[in-house]
């Protein structure tokens, strides 16, 4: 499989090869909740994918019970049926386990023939309702037929991972747009709703940002965001001294609030626990752009980039141009870092990737006959 084949597969059946859509051409047109990962290691291990499940099941519930028609192809009557179905959420998380598992132990073996040896894979597992079957069902919601309900698709492909830290792997962010709306859950319909920003991209920027103000930064389109930051003062809004910046006790890593409306990223929550294990400040704050320049380090997350340096944010000078037709109307303001990832981002890559080895998946593990815990 080079890098350019990519399978999809439907409750375990492959689609056929020429039919099959780019990842952001499949979520667009399947709406749905989803998570995607990638394989390391030369395609043995899959990257924390026990989180990933997790992920998945948390946002297909929380959809299902606060706004299910980002879940189905069809319009949502309220039926008893379906009520009595978001009511179940305490089996929802071994359900979709099982199912996902299954399905990928129907589907490794085939990719596995068809993968160039020692490459990576991307792997998007999504999960839709079908709403044929829930209006068929009948008597008891047992686990068995709440899987009836659910559509599996695994969307695989090959993937050529960036190379942490070396020359052109920077990113290059862009303040362009308010936050998304149900954020608390990745959901396919997002793909569709980040479209009309793309005309405020610059050229050469890789990664959009989002804010409700131009003030208070919340993620990325595609990951979520991170500054290192010099710590300010309790009280009179004076920052402590620059003449010790690589004292841990002088910094700190922001990142907005799950509450502010951003996603619950799996890379995210990994970060958090490595800052609070090892002893990195960390707080939960959106970081503000007027004080840009206390941000000693910059960095965006997800599952495929894992975590990738910031050399640039660009940031239009007054908010309301974001209402423009083009990039080319705003007049923009840069901020810009050191070449190459700092100290404390090139540690917190260290530690995501040694606590990867810790929670490793082995691909082996769907192989035909073995069980999947």
């Amino acid at each position: 499989m080079s890098h350019g084949n990519r399978f999809l597969f439907k409750n375990g059946v492959v689609s056929p090869a020429a039919d099959t859509p780019s990842v952001a051409g499949f979520l667009e047109a399947h709406p749905g909740a989803y998570t995607t990962t990638r394989t390391h290691k030369n395609g043995s291990e899959l990257l924390f994918w026990e989180r990933h499940l997790l992920r998945l099941s948390n946002s297909f519930r929380l959809l299902l019970k606060e706004n299910p028609r980002l879940l189905f192809e069809k319009p949502i009557t309220l039926s008893t049926a379906f009520l009595e179905l978001s009511n179940r959420a305490m089996m929802w998380d071994s359900v979709i386990r099982s199912l996902v598992n299954d399905s990928m132990r129907k589907v490794v073996p085939f990719v596995e023939k068809e993968r160039i040896f020692g490459e990576e894979l991307a792997i998007t597992a999504h999960l839709s309702g079908n709403l044929e079957n829930l209006d068929h069902l009948k008597g008891g919601f047992d686990e068995g037929k709440i899987s009836e309900v659910l559509d599996v698709y695994l969307h695989i492909g090959g993937y050529a991972p960036p190379v942490f830290g070396v020359r052109g792997s920077a990113a290059h962010l862009a303040v362009v747009g308010r936050g998304r709306d149900s954020a608390n859950a990745k959901y396919s319909d997002w793909v569709r709703l980040r479209k009309p920003l793309e005309k405020l991209r610059p050229p050469s920027v890789n990664e959009l940002l989002l804010s409700n103000d131009g003030e208070q930064i919340l993620e990325g389109c595609l990951t979520n965001f991170f500054v290192v930051c010099l710590k300010e003062k309790d009280g009179d809004g004076h920052t402590v001294e620059q003449k010790q910046p690589q004292s841990l006790r002088c910094i700190e890593v922001q990142t907005a609030p799950l509450s502010d409306g951003v996603l619950p990223g799996v890379i995210r929550q990994v970060i958090r626990d490595i800052c609070l294990k090892i002893g990195i400040p960390f707080r939960e704050v959106a970081p503000s752009w007027s004080k840009r320049e206390l941000w000693m380090e910059a960095f965006i997350t997800n599952s495929l980039r894992i975590l990738q340096h910031v050399e640039t944010i660009q940031a239009p000078k007054s908010w309301k141009s974001v209402e423009s037709n083009t990039w080319e109307e705003i007049t923009w303001i840069e901020k810009r870092f050191q070449d190459g990832p700092g100290r404390i981002t090139s540690m917190l890559q260290m530690e995501i990737m040694k606590k990867a080895g810790v929670e490793e998946f082995p691909v082996t593990s769907f192989e035909e006959g073995r069980s999947v815990v």
